[in-house]
């Protein structure tokens, strides 16, 4: 006997009706605004975190070459510098 194919027709209707919703209007505004400020909030944490970062560095590298020796000096920068 042959088989019967079953006609698969997609739901157009409910499917028109999840596609014209976005996400906005799924959330509520005082939703979206929080998420927002969250959002705000980290990324203003990470740019801080990597300044202090940068800021750490930096002094390291100062106090690292404050504490070297003339002939550690010598040896890194070599002939780099001024004539007089």
């Amino acid at each position: 006997m042959a088989k019967k194919k079953k006609q698969h027709q997609p739901q157009e209707s409910n499917f028109a009706d999840k596609e014209a919703m976005t996400l906005q209007d799924q959330l509520g505004g005082d939703v979206l605004a929080k998420l927002k400020a969250a959002k705000q909030s980290l990324v203003a944490d990470v740019e801080a975190k990597q300044q202090e970062e940068h800021a750490r560095k930096a002094f390291e590298r100062k106090q690292k070459e404050k504490n070297m020796s003339f002939e550690e000096l010598l040896g890194q920068y070599g002939d780099q510098g001024s004539k007089y």
